[in-house]
């Protein structure tokens, strides 16, 4: 069966922005000064992106939010098996505010921001793991 092109392509820059905001995360934890709420911030981007690409090719509708609450309930009503990385990420969903304005409750220390990529990282991997190869970025 052929895939739609317009279909793959959509999903694909879902996905590419995804592997970006990751990649983002992961440059910026190690540099010095390190930039954690940064790379917190690009965390719940790329998972929030992953689960987005997801949705896209499954043909579901979503929402503009970046609640990964909301967005991996979408996709966990197409594939139950995503529930536990989804739970993961949910704590990822403040990420996407906490540390982006002045006036911010504290910075993160570095265990936070490895973790938040690591999480981001499972995220875009179980994604990727439940399409077709030809969707990688």
């Amino acid at each position: 069966m052929a895939l739609d092109p317009e279909l793959v392509d959509e999903t694909r820059a879902w996905l590419a922005k995804a592997s970006n905001d990751l990649r983002a995360a992961e440059a910026l934890q190690p540099m010095s000064p390190p930039l954690f709420g940064e790379a917190a911030f690009h965390c719940q981007q790329a998972a929030e992106k992953a689960l987005k690409g997801f949705l896209t090719w499954n043909g579901r509708v979503f929402r503009k939010t970046h609640n990964l609450e909301e967005v991996g309930e979408q996709c966990i009503s197409v594939d139950p098996t995503l529930s536990d990385t989804v739970d993961r990420a949910v704590p990822l969903s403040e990420y996407a505010w906490k540390f982006r304005y002045p006036g911010s409750p504290y910075d993160p220390a570095a265990q936070e921001a490895e973790e938040a990529i690591a999480i981001a990282r499972a995220v875009v991997e179980a994604v990727l793991s439940r399409l077709p190869s030809e969707l990688r970025p």
